[in-house]
């Protein structure tokens, strides 16, 4: 593709819409940007009515070829019965090519609240399919739940969306851990960490966990510019989120706090890298979520520091609005997969692609490192 030049940009189109080849809802959308340039928008579809595991849910997929102007036809990559494959997170190995997509195996009659401890049995399992051609074809699902799972864990998911490689090479996928009991629908532990692999996917390590008071759980994660990962979690309590710094790949976190900032209504959010400055001339990180106390209002923002502040931002939609990931294009475009609708947030899912020229409103303009 062209390099982007100085116009603005915005456009957008529905990807996964409530009702269309027989899914009665989509929800949890996840992308990733191929080496290729090839984009993998992946959902669960929730074929007979809404709600979390347990329920039957499938881990579905479309692609596109032309930027998201047109998607292909919808793909399922996994199915468990009439369990559910949820929650899914994508990331692409830069090296190989190979993309990933990690998600929760939910047992028939198994959820959050009812989840057993273990690595087998009526609990979260944790497997990925993967594919070597671009999102072509997909292998059978591979069961990691021993590497990124511990035995006295019941529930949790990935981050949801997409993970990252590092520049070393390291593959990382944010991951959270929760505990319930009494059959309520509040976590007594809550707690937001990565898994890693340095073996390109064939095994993995659990890292610390990011320990925030009154806990977290859905969470993303980025690399800025001197190495440092960024995680970015949903509060279990409060309504900012919370934030957390790793100097070593994510082993261990520290900066633990609150971002007073960014405001949400205790719902997933996005992170992602759109420059930085070793290669453009400065760094330019991106948060999407629905920036009010309630559903809606789904927002882009941009950091100029790394994230400790957040000077621009740019609505995508102001009515219902919830889930959403972000990746970044071949041309440097940015784009948005995110959960919307009129009445509900769950009507569909959509693609908006999007430039920094329109995100700040033509005052800013990406450039080569001088």
């Amino acid at each position: 593709m062209a390099a982007v030049g100085s116009t603005p940009i915005f456009e957008q189109t529905d990807v996964f819409v409530a009702g269309q080849d027989g899914v009665f809802e989509y929800r949890i959308p996840g992308m990733v940007t191929s080496n290729r340039g090839t984009i993998l928008a992946f959902c669960d579809a929730r074929m007979r009515k809404s709600g979390d595991p347990p329920n039957k849910i499938n881990l579905v997929l479309k692609r596109s070829f032309d930027a998201g102007k047109t998607w292909g036809p919808l793909t399922t990559l996994a199915e468990n019965g009439e369990g559910a494959v949820a929650d899914s997170c994508g990331v692409v190995d830069r090296q190989t090519g190979t993309v990933w997509i990690f998600s929760v195996y939910c047992p028939v009659g198994v959820g959050s609240i009812n989840a057993a401890p273990g690595l087998s049995g009526a609990t979260f399992l944790f497997k990925a399919v993967k594919s070597e051609d671009d999102g072509a074809t997909w292998s059978k699902p591979i069961d990691v739940t021993p590497m990124v799972k511990k035995p006295d864990w019941s529930a949790g998911s990935t981050g949801i969306g997409s993970g990252i490689q590092l520049r070393n090479g390291r593959l990382v996928v944010p991951r959270y851990r929760a505990t319930y009991q009494g059959g309520s629908t509040t976590p007594v532990e809550s707690e937001s960490y990565v898994s890693y692999s340095d073996d390109h996917g064939k095994t993995w390590k659990i890292g610390a966990m990011a320990e925030v008071p009154g806990g977290t759980n859905e969470c993303q994660v980025a690399e800025l510019a001197d190495g440092t990962l960024l995680l970015n979690m949903r509060g279990v309590q409060g309504n900012h989120r919370k934030v957390a710094r790793s100097k070593d790949g994510g082993a261990t976190w520290a900066e633990i706090h609150e971002d007073a900032g960014l405001l949400e209504p205790r719902c997933q959010g996005s992170l992602q890298v759109l420059t930085d400055g070793t290669s453009r001339d400065k760094n330019r990180l991106l948060f999407a979520n629905p920036a009010s106390l309630q559903r809606e209002n789904l927002t882009v923002r941009l950091s100029y520091d790394e994230g400790r502040t957040w000077p621009v931002a740019r609505q995508i939609h102001a009515g219902p609005a919830a889930y959403s990931c972000l990746t970044i294009l071949s041309d440097q475009t940015a784009a948005c997969l995110y959960e919307r609708g009129e009445k509900k947030a769950y009507e569909k899912i959509s693609f908006a692609r999007f430039n920094v020229e329109w995100l700040t409103n033509g005052t800013d303009t990406i450039a080569p490192k001088k």
